[in-house]
């Protein structure tokens, strides 16, 4: 898994998997908006815009001293909307951040796999699916009790095992030690909109 933010990465994950997942003749664009905020004014919702948020695994570098290090709590916030009229839908992307411990000066953006992209992308088309096409399947509906019930059993995990991130030394060498998630160091904690609140 790559330490760099790599835009292009979803960009062409976003195209390779449009027409696999949505049956729609409508055009879709895809952009980074890295000022986007998660709450939607009343405007905003007026004109048709939804939230998707994510929790992602990905992983960091220092800018300042090349350190690496690994989160399982990675944000992402997605905004997308469908124009009727138009026929064309837009998707605005922001990755939230992760300060170096040592440094502690700005925010990095983060690396991911292209499973992680696509698994993101995967829970954004769904909800793209149901929100603007208003597909609501049977199926969708019985595999949502059983996600529910699993949903349930995965919180009583994450409950008993402390929630943990992985370091790196700088040469690359695997799993140094375990610590907690670090709030100060995160930016989407800092605005309260982290994915372990």
């Amino acid at each position: 898994m790559s330490t760099d933010w790599t835009p292009t990465l979803w960009s062409e994950c976003f195209e390779e998997m449009l027409d696999e997942e949505l049956d729609s003749s409508d055009q879709w664009a895809f952009h980074f908006n890295y000022g986007l905020a998660e709450a939607l004014t009343e405007e905003e919702r007026r004109r048709g815009w939804r939230v998707y948020s994510h929790c992602a695994n990905g992983r960091f570098q220092c800018g300042e001293c090349s350190k690496t290090w690994w989160s399982a709590r990675v944000v992402l916030v997605f905004r997308y909307r469908l124009r009727d009229t138009t026929a064309r839908g837009t998707v605005l992307m922001r990755p939230y951040g992760q300060a170096c411990k040592r440094c502690r000066e700005e925010f990095e953006l983060p690396g991911f796999s292209q499973d992680e992209v696509e698994e993101a992308l995967l829970g954004l088309f769904g909800k793209i699916k149901k929100n603007c096409y208003d597909e609501d399947e049977e199926d969708d509906e019985e595999d949502d009790e059983e996600d529910d019930e699993d949903d349930e059993e995965d919180d009583e995990e994450e409950e008993e095992e402390e929630e943990e991130e992985e370091e790196e030394e700088e040469d690359g060498s695997e799993k140094v030690s375990r610590r907690p998630h670090e709030k100060a160091l995160c930016e989407a904690c800092r605005l309260g909109i982290c994915c372990q609140e």
